[in-house]
């Protein structure tokens, strides 16, 4: 299976540290988390892996070169203007082969590639979406009034749990195809609405494992402790 990575973003949320790098070559102690993920995607079988570049393109062309020192075949596309997180698969679309893996470039998990990718094969789902149960917490007391202002309830910081997106994906071609255009901007939300409002199955995948945004702050600190203590978690020697 071949894998595209998402890695034209601004990273806009970690500035100023992005202002002069891109967000996928942002450190992990000693290890990039581009690199990271081109290593997880190795250990996990893929061979071939396409990177859409656009912010700062040159220094991850510099770093990932032709792949061969992660033990893969990289290949590039280069977005004139940001196309979204889905819009550039558009024009890599034929070589992607039947299913293929889509990834954010600063992706930092260990939810297991392999096990969604046969999860995928064996459901027919026109796409599969890697889930997380992350908690949201308010820091303010909750008010709750009826139509005519009137205190309905109240809730001390309260905590809710929703499920969200990791940033990983697979899809099938044939099915993802007639909702994408060369050069037309795209994001991954409205490709999984169009094929879920069509009648296809995009399958919903969750697993017991490790998920942190790093392009959050408070994350990607997180990020750096736990890469550092716990290496294994994540990179398997």
């Amino acid at each position: 299976m071949k894998a595209i990575v998402m890695a034209g973003g601004k990273g806009t949320r970690l500035q100023p540290f992005t202002a002069s790098f891109p967000k996928p070559l942002v450190p992990l102690g000693d290890m990039p988390v581009l690199e990271l993920l081109l290593r997880q995607l190795k250990a996990a079988g893929v061979e071939e892996v396409i990177l859409a570049v656009n912010h700062l393109h040159h220094l991850i062309r510099a770093f990932c070169g032709d792949g061969s020192a992660f033990g893969l075949n990289i290949d590039y596309v280069l977005e004139d203007t940001p196309l979204g997180t889905a819009g550039p698969i558009a024009a890599v679309l034929d070589r992607a082969g039947e299913n293929f893996i889509v990834t954010n470039g600063d992706l930092l998990t260990n939810f297991s590639i392999p096990e969604m990718a046969q999860k995928h094969q064996d459901s027919g789902a026109s796409a599969s979406i890697a889930v997380y149960e992350r908690k949201v917490n308010i820091d303010f007391g909750l008010i709750e009034v009826d139509d005519h202002m009137r205190l309905t309830g109240y809730r001390e910081k309260p905590s809710y749990s929703h499920l969200v997106s990791m940033g990983l994906y697979i899809l099938n071609r044939d099915s993802v195809a007639p909702y994408l255009e060369v050069g037309v901007h795209l994001d991954m939300p409205q490709l999984m609405q169009s094929l879920q409002h069509s009648g296809r199955t995009v399958q919903c995948q969750r697993q017991d494992c490790v998920w942190l945004d790093i392009g959050r702050p408070d994350d990607y600190a997180s990020a750096q402790q736990m890469f550092e203590t716990q290496r294994s978690l994540f990179l398997k020697d």
